[in-house]
């Protein structure tokens, strides 16, 4: 039974408690009970369960993320969904290459700051306990006294528990970034964090095919991750990055990247500007990508980006024979609210 300010979520064998205001992912992921996620925004659909008995406080899903017919089934969103009263679930899938890390609250202390791209900072957090994650995850940072949060992911792989880094574009009218990050954060100040989110996940179990990185703008954060993830564990592997930019002053982190390709001769790495000529390669990273590589069917692809960037890059892989089940991915949508004047 519930107690007077809880209530117990059911799935399968197992059994997590839930307060009335607390979204019912969060309480799976805090308890170790692991629901495929994604967005923690209600618009992706990746967190979708089916409630078996019991009620639930859900905001109305658009069909385009929840089908009509799903939600006539009884599917919600657990990132969106709180408890009513005591709640029976059908059990998620079991995925054995899923991240096992529990959500936690975090904090630490900014220890860089700095600009490496037009609008484009990468910040380092110094963290006061380790994270475990799994390189690929974001956090969400809490806006200082907004309530609010906004998702980043991580750039630097899992081997490095004692810090976070991210990379981070200024947003018109973004509430995190230019009521923020780009306004007042400097070194030394504090931040609070939820996380590790997300399935969007190096998997170190598939090591027998190269890697495809197709990256828009600072959606190489994750990637860099990955692909350094990848390389502690096979120094030889092959990884072909593709980081794509509208313009020069937008590229970023190119020594490094130049520098791991030095070193490590799998790695390959072309960036791409779309609106500006220059000695380097023009055009899209999912064309660059199938001028390159006649075929990847023996290669895993992880794309983030802008949507767009992202569908046309699947496209891409599909058509060079890629196997669907190989392609992950991220949409970057960053959530704009105006900064009050």
């Amino acid at each position: 039974m519930s107690s007077a300010d809880t209530f117990t979520v059911n799935a399968g064998n197992s059994s997590v408690p839930c307060a009335p205001d607390q979204k019912m992912l969060d309480a799976f992921l805090r308890n170790g009970v692991w629901v495929p996620n994604s967005c923690n925004q209600g618009t992706c659909g990746t967190c979708k369960v089916r409630v078996l008995s019991g009620t639930v406080d859900n905001p109305p899903a658009p069909d385009s993320v929840l089908a009509v017919a799903d939600q006539e089934q009884g599917f919600v969103l657990s990132c969106q969904a709180t408890p009513t009263s005591d709640v029976v679930i059908d059990p998620p899938v079991e995925d054995a290459g899923a991240p096992r890390h529990a959500l936690r609250d975090i904090s630490g202390t900014v220890g860089i700051v700095r600009d490496v791209a037009a609008d484009t900072v990468s910040m380092t957090v110094l963290l006061d306990e380790p994270l475990d994650f799994t390189a690929g995850q974001y956090v969400e940072l809490a806006v200082p006294e907004t309530g609010e949060t906004r998702p980043y992911s991580m750039a630097n792989p899992p081997s490095e528990p004692g810090k976070l880094e991210f990379h981070i574009r200024r947003q018109p009218g973004g509430l995190a970034t230019e009521g923020w990050i780009f306004e007042s954060l400097d070194v030394g100040d504090p931040v609070t964090m939820t996380g590790p989110w997300g399935d969007f996940c190096h998997e170190p179990e598939e090591r027998d095919v190269g890697l495809v990185l197709l990256a828009g703008g600072t959606g190489l954060a994750p990637l860099k991750a990955i692909a350094r993830a990848a390389l502690e564990d096979d120094p030889e592997r092959e990884i072909h990055v593709y980081h794509g930019v509208r313009t020069r002053a937008e590229l970023y982190d190119v020594d490094f990247w130049e520098g791991l390709s030095a070193t490590h001769p799998g790695v390959r790495y072309i960036p791409c500007l779309s609106r500006e000529q220059w000695s380097g390669r023009t055009g899209y990273v999912g064309d660059a990508m199938m001028e390159d590589l006649p075929s990847c069917r023996n290669h895993a692809a992880y794309l983030c980006g802008p949507p767009a960037m992202v569908e046309a890059g699947v496209k891409a892989l599909k058509r060079r024979r890629m196997p669907p089940r190989r392609i992950r991915r991220e949409k970057y949508t960053p959530a704009v609210r105006l900064v009050p004047a």
